[in-house]
């Protein structure tokens, strides 16, 4: 696994196995959102395989597949609910670590600055600099 962290609750990772789920458990992990929709993987990469697994390392599993077309508000709204909801550190998934990331930043725009924002990404590896304009325009700053 390559988990990179986001912030202090907040974990991202390229796909991970159902062979990960007890690592995960013992790094302290409390909840895995699976950001990847079962259409990019195969069966035994899918939401339903992972989160049996994940389940049974006693840890809550939360699907949320996003692409382009449903990085949508109200999506954006859930996934930060579902970290803020955590009852510890959280891990997200997808292809890369991107769209977890990317979704963490949306969700973030109200809380803290664009610049805060862009640097945790940078920190972890994904350069989502591309976004500044949005996160300027849901901060109110542009």
């Amino acid at each position: 696994m390559d988990i990179r962290q986001i912030d202090a609750r907040y974990h991202v990772s390229p796909q991970i196995a159902a062979e990960d789920a007890e690592a995960l458990a013992e790094a302290g992990f409390t909840r895995v959102i699976c950001n990847r929709p079962d259409a990019e993987v195969p069966p035994s990469h899918q939401a339903e395989a992972i989160g049996e697994a994940v389940r049974a390392a006693g840890l809550e599993f939360e699907v949320l597949p996003l692409t382009h077309e449903t990085m949508t508000p109200e999506n954006v709204a859930r996934q930060a609910a579902l970290v803020d909801t955590a009852p510890g550190k959280v891990l997200a998934y997808c292809a890369s670590g991107t769209r977890c990331t990317v979704v963490w930043a949306l969700g973030q725009a109200r809380r803290q600055s664009p610049e805060e924002i862009l640097s945790a990404a940078a920190q972890a590896g994904y350069r989502i600099d591309g976004l500044r304009p949005t996160l300027d325009a849901l901060a109110g700053r542009g």
